[in-house]
């Protein structure tokens, strides 16, 4: 799958991700760093990737504009879940393909996920 990491994104997360075969661009490898979220998730729609984020700000932006056509993982991590973290998402994004993730917000957290549709905006 296609990725856009966000800058909140731990490392780790992203070495991760690519370590599983995953194409991942970071908002810093796209001169985005200081880009807004509502920047970011235009330009992973426009790259057709999916933004993965630790920022719950990004929830308001695709229910509210309803923006986010690519899909919006949310990760609800901290140093201490990394680990079962990524064991959720490894169960998330392998039991789907990239078009499922189309309009969905995903909240990954220790042992659980829960996927919401955006509505269309």
């Amino acid at each position: 799958m296609q990725f856009l990491a966000d800058q909140d994104v731990y490392a780790t997360t992203v070495d991760w991700l690519r370590s599983h075969g995953h194409n991942v661009e970071t908002a810093r490898s796209l001169g985005m760093q200081e880009a807004t979220d509502l920047q970011l998730l235009r330009r992973a729609s426009q790259l057709n990737r999916i933004m993965v984020t630790r920022d719950k700000d990004f929830g308001a932006l695709v229910f509210l504009l309803g923006v986010g056509s690519t899909g919006v993982i949310l990760l609800r991590m901290s140093p201490s879940t990394i680990d079962s973290v990524h064991a959720t998402l490894d169960a998330l994004i392998t039991s789907r393909s990239s078009s499922d993730f189309q309009h969905t917000f995903c909240v990954v957290e220790p042992d659980r996920y829960r996927i919401r549709t955006i509505p269309a905006g």
